[in-house]
């Protein structure tokens, strides 16, 4: 009897229904080959595939070792890159998860570092720094080419002058107790016998003066949180309370699919911030976020929407979200808040345009909206083929482009060659194989997405706030190790 997956159309949630039961391997080729068929496309689709698909070879690894987990993504992620290398979300989930194992091996390595005491209730505490078993010597952290070496402290070891019979003058005893070698730089600064530089302080912060030592005879206070022998040997094994690797990283890569699931709803949050009542606002092709960002804002305000139809390669998908409220692609087994109302149904003008039309109306538009394909470290972006015409023509007329996209379509990858981000298409849908006499006299070229320069966008509003495209390179450090940019 053959499986319902078998049946299924290929995409997204035929795949995603696979993983449950599928093997590892065959569902690394399995998805592969959707990448390279089209099958799976755009950011959105690519990054959630890409995330459950690691969670799926993570469970299924044997080992909990950090290094060898590294590994393992590492070569899987390389695998799909070279898949579909334009579909840069795929490299960015990848990123995000090796950084992710990469901080759980950090922590892991802290706490082997830290050797736990006893405290008062006989539970495990961080080591206290004043305990005598942790105690560094006196001029042991002070660097032997340093000058501060032998003026930081009094050492306590050195040999007093041997007193001379009868007449030894007060200088002699005072010479005796000073350190054999005193840089003259910093002998200004400390006054008093025994007194210590502000570099000694710094250097042993936790140690007792030798003045303040007590008397022969007497018995010092011993601290209630400093162990002993006896105890440290009943300790437990620190090695007992290692993080389990393998667990904490499938808790981040849960955490990742939540992110990615409420990014929409994260930046539709701060639509009443950038849109007011009665603008005129331009946006581009069938976008998800982008919707949800025009209808969280139309909750509350009152403007226009002109729809640029982005012929030929998206104008059916952009048709069917003006008149239905979702793209013509999306999957019959969605659940129902997977699709969005249109803006019609609140009220909201949407007037759809020719892209001949745009540089005509554009000086009539307040706002540019444009949903990227991949959002570059430089702050550029990889958008739908007609976006860069709306953004020179936006610069042309000072019309403020405004692009909405969540954290993960953010790569660290900066376009050295921007010609390797295009992506071409069936130059048919353009000219007709039937014109035959135009196909032989021309070269035609269909190309999928362009390439927009900072220069030309004003405002990038993330799931974590509205940036400049100046400051990306910021958030790419926060979110991405430098040793996996380049997998």
């Amino acid at each position: 009897m053959p499986s319902s997956t078998v049946a299924a159309t290929p995409g997204i949630s035929s795949f995603l229904k696979s993983l449950k039961n599928a093997d590892v391997e065959w569902s690394i080729e399995h998805f592969i080959s959707l990448l390279k068929r089209r099958q799976i496309r755009n950011s959105r689709p690519c990054a959630i595939a890409t995330a459950q698909l690691l969670l799926r070879v993570v469970a299924a690894s044997r080992t909990r070792d950090a290094t060898t987990l590294i590994d393992r993504i590492r070569k899987v992620g390389q695998r799909l890159i070279a898949a579909q290398p334009r579909e840069m979300a795929v490299g960015n989930i990848v990123r995000r998860v090796l950084g992710l194992i990469r901080e759980v091996e950090e922590d892991e390595a802290a706490d082997d570092i830290d050797t736990p005491g006893m405290s008062e209730s006989g539970t495990l505490s961080p080591p206290s720094h004043n305990d005598s078993l942790h105690r560094p010597g006196l001029s042991s952290h002070i660097s032997t080419f340093s000058p501060l070496r032998h003026g930081a402290a009094i050492p306590q070891d050195v040999p007093l002058r041997p007193e001379s019979s009868g007449t030894s003058s007060m200088s002699d005893s005072i010479e005796a107790l000073e350190p054999s070698k005193r840089p003259p730089l910093f002998a200004s600064h400390t006054s008093g016998p025994g007194v210590t530089s502000l570099f000694g302080l710094l250097s042993h912060p936790d140690e007792a003066s030798p003045i303040a030592t007590p008397p022969p005879g007497t018995q010092s206070p011993t601290p209630k949180s400093i162990a002993t022998p006896r105890n440290i040997a009943s300790l437990p094994d620190s090695r007992s309370s290692n993080i389990d690797v393998k667990a904490e990283v499938i808790d981040g890569i849960k955490e990742l699919l939540d992110e990615l699931e409420q990014v929409d709803d994260q930046i539709a949050s701060s639509a009443l911030d950038h849109i007011h009542e009665n603008e005129l606002i331009l946006t581009h092709t069938s976008s998800q976020t982008v919707q949800r960002f025009l209808l969280a804002a139309a909750r509350k305000r009152k403007f226009t929407v002109i729809h640029a139809e982005a012929y030929p390669n998206d104008h059916i998908a952009t048709h069917a979200t003006v008149l239905h409220g979702h793209s013509k692609n999306v999957d019959e087994d969605d659940e129902p808040e997977d699709r969005w109302k249109p803006l019609r149904a609140l009220g909201i003008t949407v007037i759809l345009i020719p892209d001949t039309a745009i540089f005509a109306l554009m000086s009539r538009v307040n706002k540019v909206l444009l949903s990227p394909h991949t959002v570059l470290a430089n702050g550029g972006l990889v958008a739908a083929a007609g976006a860069l015409g709306i953004a020179q023509a936006a610069k042309h007329h000072k019309t403020p482009v405004v692009c909405v996209s969540g954290v993960f379509k953010l790569s660290p990858i900066y376009p050295f060659d921007t010609d390797e981000l295009i992506e071409y298409g069936d130059p048919s849908v353009v000219v007709p194989y039937e014109d035959g006499a135009a196909v032989e006299g021309i070269e035609v070229v269909n190309p999928i997405f362009d390439y927009v320069s900072p220069d030309l966008v004003d405002l990038y509003i993330t799931n974590l706030g509205g940036h400049a495209p100046s400051y990306l390179y910021r958030i790419v450090a926060d979110h991405y190790r430098t040793e996996d940019v380049n997998l």
